[in-house]
């Protein structure tokens, strides 16, 4: 059975959501940031088909949240995205794990249940299963067999870029949409969707719901 890494890159939680500045202060959007990325590993330690959890991050703050829902903490003094999920590939190869799987830390209504029907797809080595985003462009997860299948490239059009990045590199891959990784939090139309994609369900995303609830109350 092959061991699967889930791997969050996080950046300063201080510095977060920087695009939501508008209308939040600093102060609730460090609290939102930290919400949905509590989330995400309530869910990915709900995943049955991954074995660990490791966050890549030099913020103190995300390194306590992580190790409090038993994830692995890899201290990242390098800068980007990419840098850092390239980090946790070479950890997860020196550490005999077959696949990573590359997640962000503000999609907070990642369903466990649909994460592990895209881990348990059968998939060819090497493979690359590219998630996108809700717009079709950018990419908000990969599944990577082995675990340096692909140099990630995250960034704007990062999808196509995954895909041609793999057809050029020889590896099999495939675009495969998860309605719950397809909403990330990054501009005030992607929290709007978010809180109506809250309004209509139940259950999931406490530590979100929570926060909102209360950001809600402090406009009033």
């Amino acid at each position: 059975m092959m061991q699967t890494l889930a791997v969050l890159p996080i950046k300063s939680l201080s510095e977060a959501k920087q695009r939501l500045q508008q209308g939040l202060p600093p102060g609730p959007r460090r609290a939102l940031a930290e919400a949905m990325f509590s989330d995400v590993l309530v869910s990915l330690r709900r995943t049955t088909a991954v074995e660990q959890i490791l966050v890549v991050s030099d913020d103190h703050a995300a390194q306590q949240i992580a190790g409090g829902y038993g994830a692995a903490v890899l201290d990242d003094q390098r800068e980007g995205h990419n840098a850092a999920a390239s980090l946790a590939i070479q950890w997860a190869v020196e550490s005999g794990f077959d696949r990573v799987l590359l997640v962000p830390g503000d999609c907070p209504l990642l369903n466990p249940g649909e994460l592990d029907e895209l881990i348990d797809r059968p998939a060819q080595t090497p493979s690359a299963l590219i998630v996108p985003d809700r717009h079709g462009t950018g990419t908000n997860a990969l599944l990577l067999t082995p675990p340096d299948a692909l140099t990630p490239s995250f960034g704007p059009d990062s999808c196509r870029r995954h895909a041609s990045l793999a057809s050029e590199a020889g590896v099999a891959h495939e675009i495969v949409r998860v309605p719950s990784l397809a909403l990330d939090i990054d501009t005030p139309e992607d929290l709007s969707a978010l809180e109506a994609a809250l309004a209509a369900t139940r259950g999931g995303a406490a530590h979100t719901r929570g926060m909102l609830r209360q950001l809600l109350r402090s406009r009033s």
